[in-house]
């Protein structure tokens, strides 16, 4: 239907029709409530009716505006007036791409077009949604050269019923398909939407491959007469080359265009990230060759390329076609040319304009690269085979480029556990670098195929999203860790560092030269990081086997001493049993590399932890700490082991809060600093660190047994009862009914705290149980004989509860008693 100016649809008020086509009419609208231009697109009736297909598009169109991404699209609203199925969009006061490609476009423009249209369905597919009919009539260029993509979703709704080109998520709606119906528009469809198969993100990067193809030589890659051979010529031949209609197209764009459309998917791009980044490669390179290449004089230039741009067809590059292999801007090929064809004066001439031109490029250069860039995020690797039997691959290139990145001198390095935080999140990296304060981000992806493994990486400067240097690396499984020092290096180098010879040595330094060794490291790490009983013991197995394939990997035995170390705390193994191994395996660690930070932290951290030797503890913390003051886990380990220990309250702080700095979303971090108030007394500083902390994660059970001991300190025992609970629900921990029965016993419920006795003596039966749980439950019961038995069974574990019994609130009520100084004593305190 047609509707005329000034119908009202809900609170739009039409002004004019603005196009038709098969997917309904459009309309420029006033939307009366919020007094914006919006676009109204009437959808036809015989799409509208079909309620299956309608759901289907609905699910899909909100997705897609959830995105919220610039160059997609907003959706105000999908509605229903009157029978009359509608939706309400941002109106975009520019041409479609159709409408730009008939009049002619100049390389920049193209490739800026391409670039912004990549980012779109890169954050689309990253979202799991597929547009599945990308052609120029769904690219809108705005006056200003924004681009926004339109209709996704609407693809789905015109999908016939057969179709299989169903990529639903299996929480959707399920629809039966099958095969053979062919959808979507003939010249921009994919090899697998011709045949009527099933489709996946790659099918959108053919389709932009076609568009991209359009926009340089004014032609579809495939034109025959009618849909059914333009089908055929899809499936059975290849496109003609760039240059039969464009000339002087640049080498890389033509790759660039004939990878998109490669017929075997696999083959293709896999993502649209990695076509962005060989879309930006280029279009940089462009830039900087028209910048060097406008200081030449047009007398000196070479004539045939002087394109006009794609008005006229005759160039692909327009004023940039110094790069298309011909001629460069190289000054020996000036000087040169200028010698064959004119005097020496002239030649003399063309000398000095080509040094000018290097000047103003020197210039250029340093203007950008003057300021050094002094913090760095590294976002978790994607794992694109989407097998968690892989993850340890992505999440060990991950940590190993963080942990080079440490390395270096004045720079802030955002650690694992808040990175991490972003893992399997659809995140924005520019976003995620300024939610973590830094100024550079790197993202990457990560695919294997057999032995062969691909790995694209991005590094953005998060002030204006400029790629900062991408690249992509096709090596075997065995080479990873050439690769990761190829990574490490390339980004110290664009992060416009000064490093001496030794500095770089320590980012690219690499501790076993036996891949095996390091993919068992890595999967050591990977359980490591999991935190939880089973995890410790899996990651033990696997640094004893990288360890049995090098013996002298420092670092495999620093995993060891971490993992040992981790044991009381997850009621694997009590202290007497896991920390002479931590203590034996740091020490290994320290013979084989003296310089391993991670090893002289870990050491540090048992000397106190069980040996209770203070004054060492502290020589290998700040050893730590002068070999890689960015580690984060050193200062948290000095901060909450020493320093707290002491009653150094500020000092600790000023420790935690550095850790805090480099690791800003860590959850333990964040709540040992409320775990310092909380020691330092000051208790409301304590409750407001650790709700901030639960605000990160409710789900983090230390951060809730912490508030709850600063509850109870405040005297709000129902609250502190209510958070220990919660802790207790979150995680099996013994030591957590310890605190409750603690917690009962004082509000007088004396029963209640008497059965948790009756259940850590069962659980204690089976698996570790700290003695400092017993102790504190008869502490609250006012039994002190009995609390003094079972901190003398501390004592005779080596606890390392028992380093923090100085200032610990929990024994408040034990202080004045003579055993306590002697316990005090003894321990060293």
């Amino acid at each position: 239907m047609s509707l005329t100016a000034g119908t009202k649809i809900g609170r739009y008020e039409i002004r004019e029709k603005v196009g038709a086509g098969g997917m309904g009419e459009v309309y420029l609208a006033l939307d009366t409530e919020l007094d914006r231009t919006v676009a109204i697109k009437i959808l036809p009736e015989v799409l509208a009716s079909d309620q299956q297909r309608l759901q289907r598009f609905i699910q899909e169109a909100k997705a897609a505006s959830a995105l919220n991404h610039p160059h997609i699209l907003t959706i105000h609203e999908v509605g229903t007036i009157g029978g009359t199925r509608f939706i309400a969009t941002e109106f975009i006061d520019g041409d479609t791409l159709r409408q730009r490609i008939n009049i002619g476009m100049k390389l920049l423009e193209i490739l800026e077009v391409a670039v912004q249209a990549t980012s779109a369905l890169a954050a689309a597919h990253a979202a799991g949604i597929i547009h599945r009919d990308i052609k120029p009539e769904n690219i809108m260029v705005r006056r200003d050269g924004y681009i926004k993509v339109l209709d996704f979703g609407l693809a789905k709704l015109t999908e016939p019923t057969g179709s299989t080109t169903d990529t639903e998520a299996p929480t959707k709606a399920m629809v039966n398909t099958g095969a053979g119906t062919v959808m979507g528009t003939a010249n921009y469809m994919s090899p697998e939407q011709a045949k009527g198969t099933n489709v996946d993100a790659r099918t959108d990067l053919w389709s932009l491959g076609a568009v991209l193809y359009e926009m340089v030589t004014a032609h579809v890659p495939f034109a025959g007469e009618t849909p059914t051979e333009t089908i055929s010529l899809i499936l059975q031949k290849e496109p003609a080359p760039l240059t039969r209609y464009a000339h002087d197209v640049p080498t890389e764009l033509d790759r660039i265009v004939f990878k998109a459309l490669t017929k075997d998917r696999e083959e293709r791009y896999q993502t649209a990230k990695d076509l962005l980044i060989d879309l930006r490669n280029l279009k940089r390179k462009l830039e900087v060759d028209a910048e060097i290449d406008r200081t030449v004089p047009p007398e000196f230039r070479d004539q045939s390329a002087m394109g006009t741009g794609y008005g006229t067809r005759t160039t692909a590059s327009g004023a940039l076609s110094t790069t298309s292999g011909r001629h460069s801007a190289s000054s020996a090929e000036y000087i040169v040319a200028g010698i064959k064809q004119h005097k020496i004066a002239a030649a003399i001439a063309v000398t000095l304009l080509v040094i000018g031109a290097v000047g103003i490029s020197v210039y250029l250069h340093a203007r950008n690269t003057e300021v050094a860039i002094e913090s760095i995020a590294v976002l978790p690797f994607e794992n694109q085979n989407h097998d968690a039997n892989t993850d340890y691959l992505s999440d060990g290139v991950t940590e190993s480029i963080i942990n080079s990145l440490t390395q270096l001198p004045n720079m802030k390095v955002i650690a694992r556990s808040s990175v991490f935080r972003y893992k399997g999140r659809e995140t924005d990296p520019l976003a995620a670098g300024k939610e973590l304060g830094v100024r550079a981000v790197l993202t990457g992806r990560m695919m294997q195929r057999g032995n062969s493994l691909i790995v694209s990486s991005e590094l953005l400067d998060v002030r204006d999203g400029k790629q900062l240097w991408g690249e992509r690396y096709e090596r075997d499984v065995s080479d990873l860790l050439a690769m990761q020092r190829d990574i490490a290096q390339q980004i110290t180098s664009n992060l416009r560092l000064k490093l001496s010879g030794v500095e770089q040595g320590r980012v690219t330094k690499h501790y076993t030269d036996n891949a095996e060794a390091y993919q068992l490291y890595l999967q050591g790490r990977f359980h490591w990081n999991r935190r939880t009983g089973e995890a410790l013991k899996k990651s033990i197995e696997y640094f004893n086997l990288a360890i049995a394939k090098d013996p002298n990997y420092a670092l495999a035995y620093a995993g060891l001493a971490d993992a040992y170390l981790l044991f009381p705390g997850y009621s694997v193994a009590s202290p007497q049993e896991s920390f002479p191994k931590a203590k034996a395996a740091a020490r290994k660690a320290l013979e084989l590399d003296e310089t391993l930070a991670e090893a002289h932290t870990s050491l540090g951290s048992v000397l106190m932890s069980y040996d209770w030797n203070l004054p060492e503890s502290n020589k290998e913390f700040q050893r730590a700490l002068e070999l890689n003051p960015n580690y984060a886990t050193a200062h948290h380990w000095y901060s909450d082991s020493n320093l707290l220990v002491m009653g150094r309250f500020d000092e600790a702080l000023a420790e935690m809060k550095r850790a805090q700095e480099l690791d800003p979303l860590s959850l333990i971090i964040n709540a040992e600093l409320g775990t310092i108030y909380l020691y330092a007394r000051q208790y409301d500083k304590a409750i407001e660190q650790l709700q901030k902390t639960i605000e990160i994660d409710q789900s983090f059970y230390f951060a809730h047994w912490m508030l709850g001991v600063a509850y109870k300190m405040k005297g709000s025992r129902q609250q502190a009862i209510a958070q220990f609970q919660k802790a207790r629900e979150l995680q099996d921990d013994p030591a957590l009914l310890g605190l409750l029965g603690n917690a009962l016993a004082e509000s007088g419920k004396r029963d209640e705290a008497l059965t948790i006795l009756d259940q850590l003596t069962e659980i204690a039966k089976h698996r570790y149980v700290p003695a400092y749980s017993f102790a504190i439950i008869y502490g609250g019961l006012g039994d002190k004989d009995r609390a003094f038995q079972w901190l003398e069974r501390s004592y005779q574990d080596h606890a390392n509860e028992l380093s923090q019994l100085k200032f610990d609130p929990l024994f408040d009520n034990l202080r004045s008693d003579p055993r306590f100084t002697d316990l005090l004593r003894r321990v060293g305190l």
